[in-house]
């Protein structure tokens, strides 16, 4: 039996990371959303609704995903500094992990 209703698996595909183009599994990374009223949003969880980026959880990613404005791109949408503020933050206070995906924010 093949189709929808074939006893579908949920493929677990890697997701890349906006900074540093490495791939890992989803719940290694930081999601960012444009939530479909348009507002960003850091999505902690990884469920809310919308257009999603993903970054490692460093600050080094982060501020490389700026700098080449790939945050911006991928949600079609400019990042609000007010949220750029706030990333930096939690990444700073969770003492982000110095590898690539690594942990830090839990």
């Amino acid at each position: 039996m093949t189709g929808a209703g074939a006893g579908h698996e949920k493929r677990k595909r890697p997701r890349t990371c906006a900074g540093c183009g490495g791939e890992f599994p989803k719940r290694d990374l930081l999601r960012i959303v444009r939530r479909p009223d348009g507002q960003v949003v850091v999505d902690l969880p990884g469920k809310t609704p919308g257009r999603g980026a993903y970054i490692c959880r460093r600050l080094e990613c982060l501020e490389r995903a700026l700098k080449r404005k790939q945050l911006s791109r991928s949600l079609k949408v400019k990042v609000p500094e007010e949220l750029v503020a706030s990333l930096m933050t939690l990444l700073k206070e969770n003492g982000a992990s110095d590898s690539p995906g690594g942990e830090g924010i839990e």
